[in-house]
């Protein structure tokens, strides 16, 4: 149906390979697959000073553990941007807290405004969750000195950038997920590296960690494995866990994708490089992010773009429907769905710079394998069909 696809899950003979393996050793739950995959996850985030991290079934179940573990409930307040995928800010009310809606920064920053999630701290604010939109890391720097320095906890949700580097305080690059006090990553079928569901929630505090070891496994003293190999006989349940766990055969699908991860992200730089100059021949179209410079190691995710004011979007996507490119909107902002509008659990005020961009979103294609000639017919495409609809006509 689609000459461009938005994504394009391309797996690799060494993907099968780990996939056949991992069934073949007659062990398929986790084990030591899924210990090999937290240990190369953690050296590729920092091959210095590894965080600890620990697979998990999905993104979603990272963030939620990630709040449980800072002791977040019921009168506790999360700041999180409304331009985000939902689970974000389910997560924090699946603990009983309340979801604190806050702006992003600009039409080209898509990232969270730190200045509207300063104005909206209040004395039961216990966590800010920073998204790390398209790949394009929050402004840490500031966010994580402010938050310190309030004795207010950071969650990055790490979803769509794996292996990409923010500047700190001392200058230096650092990972995504190993700045703040938690980072949660999804390995969902279209991210950046894929286990088909999957993800990994990461911490550099030893008191954190082993409050997500238990919070993964039913709040479990030993595991399956533990008693299988005889390291234990029984067990004690110290938390009020779930099953979170990741399997081996994803283990195994994670860990091949994990070594191709940082070829795979140069490949998706270099599509947004050969992107950028014919995106911005189409008038009044933005791009965000399009002037921002890497500060160490890349990881675009989605390709936003911003179409001109006042121009229909469906009929956008339509019309590049008929052209056969596929395209998509992240987000839909968290505000305007119903369960939030009708939630007394949820604060959504004054979002000025989401509402006015949210509207304008669309998601263009991007993955590694996208060719030239791809790339340069989703932008006549694009630029036929905005063409016609900002005059009104049918593409």
């Amino acid at each position: 149906m689609w000459k461009v696809s938005l994504c394009d899950l391309r797996l690799h003979p060494d993907d099968h390979r780990a996939v056949a393996e991992a069934l073949t050793s007659n062990w398929l739950t986790m084990g030591p697959r899924t210990q090999a995959f937290e240990d190369a996850f953690a050296l590729a985030l920092d091959p210095v000073a590894p965080p600890f991290a620990f697979a998990v079934s999905n993104c979603t179940v990272a963030l939620h553990m990630a709040y449980s573990a800072l002791d977040i409930g019921p009168g506790d307040e999360v700041i999180v941007p409304s331009l985000t995928f939902v689970a974000t800010a389910n997560a924090a009310l699946y603990t009983g807290a309340t979801v604190v809606l806050c702006d992003v920064a600009a039409a080209d920053d898509l990232t969270l405004s730190v200045d509207d999630v300063l104005a909206k701290i209040t004395p039961r604010t216990r966590a800010v969750a920073p998204v790390h939109y398209a790949g394009q890391p929050a402004d840490l720097r500031r966010l994580v000195a402010e938050c310190q320095r309030r004795g207010i906890a950071v969650v990055e949700d790490v979803a769509h950038a794996p292996l990409c580097d923010a500047l700190v305080a001392d200058g230096q690059p650092r990972a995504l997920g190993t700045i703040g006090d938690v980072g949660c990553f999804s390995f969902f079928s279209n991210k950046n590296m894929t286990t088909g569901e999957g993800g990994m929630v990461t911490t550099r505090d030893p008191h954190i960690a082993d409050k997500l070891r238990l919070l993964r496994s039913h709040g479990m003293t030993t595991l399956t494995l533990d008693r299988h190999r005889g390291h234990a006989y029984s067990y004690d349940v110290v938390a009020l866990g779930n099953n979170y766990r990741m399997d081996e055969l994803r283990a195994a699908l994670g860990a091949s994708q994990l070594a191709r991860l940082p070829d795979n992200n140069r490949k998706r730089t270099e599509v947004v490089a050969c992107y950028l100059p014919l995106l911005r021949r189409i008038p009044g179209l933005e791009v965000p992010f399009a002037d921002r410079l890497p500060q160490g190691r890349s990881s675009p995710h989605i390709l936003p773009v911003l179409l001109p004011a006042g121009v229909d979007r469906q009929r956008v996507q339509q019309g590049m429907k008929d052209a056969g490119v596929q395209t998509s909107v992240h987000y839909p902002p968290i505000h305007t769905f119903t369960l939030y509008k009708d939630s007394d659990r949820v604060r959504a005020d004054h979002l000025p710079v989401t509402e006015a961009v949210a509207p304008r979103l669309l998601t263009l294609p991007l993955y590694p394998d996208l060719s030239e000639a791809e790339v340069q017919l989703v932008c006549r495409s694009l630029a036929a069909v905005v063409q016609a609809a900002d005059a009104g006509v049918s593409p």
